[in-house]
């Protein structure tokens, strides 16, 4: 072990908090929480005879360590299932699509707005999902929009707004989409109670709901006001409609979801079945990748990654088997809910079949996505195979990487590599290089370098290697880039260069361009790819500058180092967002203090004013 990391793991300290483990490109490669940071971080560097073959592969890749202590054990959970969510690292499980799973947002305004949205942001805005099935959102969402007159403007309204006359209706007033508050035609008030009835409907309280507007409809009948009476009676064929999509499952009307893992070696399908007024309300599969660890500790994770950033939790929720950090796990659930979630563990009766059922459609989806994953890795585009013949390859190239360089003016120089497989991105494998050896302009030697940097990490961990590499540039570029291959004795690999100004392929050993037609699907591809890795290589460099400039807004203030800004941009995006928070927000997601966190923010929204 090196002595920097036995120094680091010494000075660990004996306080609850969240650990990352980094590896030599400074990269995240693993997260966890911990009752106790410095014990648990030792664990790992101890004998390895208890270890697992994933735990072993890890630490030989651990180069750095850091930590964010936290107050407690929930705040743990929370803190580690955030990052994990951000930062996709290696050896956790990898809930695909973690990212982008909508939810319904309800805003905090005196007019809040309802809409799907996949970004949370934490204003006081109320979040109902994750919806993992498209189809079920549709129906909820034009249920909603049958059921209630919410508008559906993004403007912000209050009464100054509406006493200035900024906004006008629009049709969706007309059409009695929307009762009209822009210009006060509806009261705070009243349009306050028809967002806690949209609440009540996400939360499945439909009976509830439709008894209300039954009321209302025979309220409005006896005053003759037949339109209002109207309104309220399509409202609850609306309802009914609804619920008779719903299957009838249990006897009692408990909020409850149902959770179930199925797995097969290091994949797996979770499936919650949320059960709402005795019937099912929706049902959520998640797709897991790297499962490495125990069911206890893969059932935590999909337990506090599913629920983290939503408000729609139930009174219980039911399960097979215990999860990991069982009593952390209902104390998070709990400040959730701000009310008291339990889990049960049912062996016989009603509740046992549903989870029965639960388990059948995780088995059933897991048996699909298998037969997903077989048909794609069994296909061969035609692409491909006319690529193959216009280089005169003996395979068709079905995993493709491509490479280019960036900088400004000589500066900030980065490299880029993307990768393609079956003829479609994969996204999670691209790679970002510093360029370290090259002072100044020198494509040339900045394509060697990232080219000897890929490859060599490559042949040392022995990762699979591509059909083919492309090289974003001519006859130059390609030399270097085959030079390196040498050197690696590595050559053996397939490897091109595409020329931008007319779109020329060159080939090793042949100082004419590849006779390919400029119409040609294979040709259209290799560009595809070029351009990706250009877009990459931009981004990156853009990225870059733009942090370089960011960090150096806060350098001024006193005691904001260079250690405290790591920290700030490890948590927020810069200051559009840092000046939309406040100071406390900081000082518990960070541990910078109160008087530096009011100037950053000050700073923050000035260079965003």
């Amino acid at each position: 072990m090196k002595e920097d990391l036995k120094l680091k793991i010494k000075s660990a300290p004996n306080a609850p908090g969240v650990y990352q483990f980094f590896n030599s490109e400074k990269k995240i490669i693993y997260i966890g929480k911990a009752k106790s940071i410095k014990n648990r971080v030792r664990t790992y560097f101890q004998s390895s005879k208890n270890h697992s073959s994933k735990t072993i592969t890890l630490v030989k890749k651990i180069e750095g360590i850091e930590w964010i202590i936290v107050r407690n054990e929930v705040e743990a959970l929370m803190t580690e299932a955030n990052l994990i969510k951000r930062h996709q690292p290696h050896y956790n499980i990898n809930l695909r699509d973690d990212k982008s799973y909508p939810f319904i947002r309800i805003t905090k305004e005196p007019y809040p707005q309802v809409f799907i949205t996949r970004k949370i942001i934490r204003d006081g805005s109320r979040y109902f999902g994750p919806f993992t099935d498209s189809r079920q959102l549709r129906i909820m969402l034009k249920a909603i929009n049958k059921l209630f007159q919410i508008r559906s403007c993004s403007y912000f309204i209050d009464d100054d707004v509406i006493h200035s006359k900024k906004i006008s209706v629009c049709l969706d007033y007309h059409i009695k989409k929307c009762e009209g508050p822009c210009e006060g035609l509806v009261s705070e008030e009243e349009y306050a109670k028809m967002i806690q009835r949209v609440e009540d409907f996400l939360k499945g309280k439909t009976n509830d709901l439709a008894s209300h507007i039954k009321a209302m409809m025979m309220e409005s009948s006896k005053n003759q006001n037949y339109e209002e009476a109207s309104i309220f009676r399509d409202q609850l064929n609306a309802i009914d409609l609804f619920k008779k999509k719903q299957s009838h499952v249990a006897t009692d009307f408990t909020e409850r979801d149902v959770i179930t893992i199925v797995r097969e070696d290091d994949i797996g399908i979770a499936v919650v079945l949320r059960i709402r007024n005795g019937k099912i309300f929706s049902r959520d599969s998640l797709h897991l990748k790297q499962l490495t660890q125990d069911d206890g500790n893969t059932l935590k994770t999909v337990i506090a990654r599913f629920y983290m950033d939503s408000d729609f939790l139930p009174e219980e929720i039911s399960l097979e088997q215990t999860p990991k950090d069982e009593g952390e796990l209902l104390l998070f659930l709990k400040k959730k809910k701000k009310k008291k979630v339990g889990f049960i563990y049912p062996k016989i009766g009603e509740k046992a079949k549903e989870l029965r059922v639960t388990m059948q459609n995780a088995t059933l989806l897991l048996g699909e996505w298998k037969l997903e994953m077989q048909r794609r890795k069994d296909i061969i585009p035609k692409i491909l195979e006319q690529l193959k013949h216009d280089l005169n390859m003996d395979v068709p190239p079905r995993r493709i990487e491509g490479f280019d360089v960036s900088h400004l003016g000589g500066t900030n120089t980065v490299a880029s590599m993307v990768c393609f497989i079956d003829g479609k991105p994969k996204k999670s494998q691209y790679r970002k290089f510093n360029i370290k050896s090259i002072k100044g302009v020198d494509d040339f030697a900045s394509i060697r370098e990232v080219v000897f940097r890929r490859y060599k990490r490559i042949k040392d961990e022995k990762k699979p290697i591509p059909d083919l590499i492309l090289i974003d540039g001519g006859k130059g570029q390609l030399s270097m880039a085959l030079s390196a291959l040498r050197e690696l004795g590595m050559d053996y690999i397939s490897i091109i260069g595409l020329a931008k100004k007319l779109e020329e392929v060159f080939v090793p050993g042949n100082s004419e361009p590849q006779n390919i037609k400029k119409t040609s699907p294979s040709l259209i591809l290799l560009r595809r790819i070029r351009d990706e890795a250009h877009r990459f290589a931009i981004t990156f460099q853009k990225e870059k500058r733009s942090k370089d400039l960011t960090r150096s807004i806060y350098e001024d203030i006193r005691g904001m180092g260079k250690k405290r800004l790591k920290i700030l941009f490890r948590f927020f995006n810069g200051p559009k967002e840092i000046s939309k928070l406040t100071p406390e927000v900081i000082k518990n997601k960070t541990g910078i203090p109160i008087e530096i966190a009011k100037e950053v923010i000050n700073i923050s929204k000035i260079k965003t004013s």
